[in-house]
C-alpha cells in the first residue's frame, strides 16, 4: 500500500457541493476518516460571490478542501445554457481555491471531468493528452471551465507552494444523481426511460445518436473513495484521471440498463441527435499504481443507482436552476428545457434487444 502523506483524522475538512451526487458520496466517505466535515449550504454563502467566500472560508478555517461544487449537465444543457456552463463553473472555482490560499488551507483537490481532453485523444486517454487537440463542441463550455480550474490548482502550487491537486472523474452515476430528462447525463436518463416505459408498458425507448459510441462509467461511492485515497497519498502538480478502466456502447448500456430495471422493449436510435465523443476511456494506470481499485461493478451499481431512483433520492430542479438561482452548495441541474425534444425523435435506426 502506498504510504499515507496527509492523514484526514483529526482534520477539518471542507466539501463544497455537499449537495451534489459527488459531494455527498465525498461526505459519505469521510465519516469513517475521523475527520470533522464542514458544509455550507446556499443560505450561508453563495460560492458565486467572492467576498461571502473568503469570509467563511476565514472564519471556518478547515485544513482540507474537496472543490466538488459545479454546474453540471448533459449534452443539451451544455447547448441551451453556454454563458452559465462557463461564467457559473469558473467563477465558483476561482473564489474557492483563491480563498483555500488566503487562509493557508493545508491541502485541496480539485474534480474536474473527462471532458477537459481532446474529443479524438487517443485512447484509452493518459494525463498528457490535456491540450494536445480540439475539444468535442457539445460540451466545450464546461470542459474549458474544468481546464482552467485544473490549471488554476497548478498555478498555486507553483506560485504559492499550496498542496492543491486535481482528479478528473469518468462518467459517474449513482444516489442523489439527476433523473431529469432535459439536463441529465446518458445513465440516469436511460434509468428513467426504461422505468417509465415499462411502468407504461411502452414498447420501445429512444436513444441519442447511433450507439456507437464507448463510454467509460464509475459509481460514485467509487469516485469518493478514489478521491479520499489521492487525498491522502497523493501530491504532484499533474492531474490524476480516476475510473473504472473498461468502457460500454451506448446501446450495450441501454441494454443493460433495461435488464437491470426490467423493460423488455426495444431500443430505437435518434440519429438527429448528436453522438458527441466516439470514445472516452481514460488510462488509469497512474491510479492503480497508487494502490486503488474500483469495488462496485458496473451491473450492481446501475441496480443501487436505480434503488436510489425510485425512492426518490435524486437531484430535479425547478425552472429557477435555469436561471442560475441554484448554485455550489450542489451539482447543479438545469430545468426540463426544451425536453419535449426528447419525446418527440425522428426515428431512422431500429436497434432491437439481442434477446429478443
Amino acid at each position: 500500500m502506498p504510504e499515507v502523506i496527509y492523514g484526514l483524522a483529526g482534520k477539518r475538512v471542507y466539501v463544497a457541493g455537499h449537495r451534489g451526487m459527488v459531494g455527498s458520496a465525498i461526505v459519505r466517505r469521510l465519516a469513517s476518516e475521523g475527520c470533522e466535515i464542514l458544509t455550507a449550504t446556499r443560505a450561508e454563502v453563495d460560492l458565486r460571490r467572492q467576498e461571502q467566500v473568503e469570509t467563511w472560508m476565514s472564519k471556518n478555517r478547515p485544513d482540507a478542501v474537496f472543490l466538488a461544487a459545479a454546474r453540471v449537465g448533459g449534452i443539451l444543457a451544455n447547448a441551451t445554457y453556454p454563458a452559465d456552463f462557463l461564467y457559473d463553473n469558473l467563477i465558483l472555482q476561482a473564489n474557492i481555491i483563491h480563498a483555500a490560499h488566503k487562509a493557508q488551507v493545508e491541502k485541496l483537490m480539485f474534480l474536474g471531468s473527462s471532458c477537459i481532453y481532446p474529443k479524438f485523444a487517443d485512447q484509452p486517454i493518459v494525463e498528457d493528452s490535456l491540450l494536445t487537440g480540439s475539444l468535442e463542441p457539445t460540451n466545450e463550455w464546461y470542459a474549458i471551465a474544468k481546464i482552467a480550474g485544473l490549471k488554476l490548482c497548478q498555478a498555486y502550487r507553483n506560485q504559492h507552494g499550496r498542496d492543491f491537486i486535481s482528479a478528473m472523474p469518468t462518467n459517474l452515476y449513482g444516489p442523489e444523481d439527476n433523473f431529469d430528462l432535459g439536463s441529465s447525463h446518458v445513465m440516469p436518463a436511460l434509468i428513467r426511460k426504461a422505468h417509465e416505459a415499462k411502468i407504461n408498458q411502452q414498447q420501445e425507448i429512444c436513444i441519442w445518436g447511433t450507439g456507437t459510441p464507448r463510454r467509460e462509467f464509475l459509481h460514485v461511492d467509487d469516485c469518493a473513495d478514489a478521491c479520499v485515497h489521492l487525498m491522502k497519498t497523493y501530491s504532484a502538480e499533474s492531474h490524476v484521471n480516476v475510473g473504472s478502466g473498461e468502457d460500454i456502447t451506448i446501446l450495450e448500456l441501454g441494454y443493460l440498463v433495461s435488464k437491470v430495471v426490467g423493460f423488455e422493449g426495444k431500443i430505437t436510435c435518434d440519429l438527429t441527435k448528436p453522438d458527441g465523443t466516439p470514445r472516452k476511456l481514460l488510462n488509469v494506470d497512474k491510479l492503480r499504481a497508487l494502490g486503488w481499485f474500483p469495488k462496485i461493478g458496473l451491473e450492481e451499481g446501475i441496480a443501487d443507482a436505480y434503488r436510489s431512483f425510485l425512492a426518490g433520492h435524486y437531484l430535479e430542479r425547478s425552472n429557477s436552476a435555469a436561471s442560475g438561482d441554484l448554485i455550489g452548495q450542489s451539482d447543479i441541474s438545469f430545468e426540463k428545457a426544451k425536453t419535449s425534444a426528447l419525446h418527440a425523435p425522428m426515428l431512422s435506426t431500429v436497434a432491437h434487444h439481442p434477446s429478443r
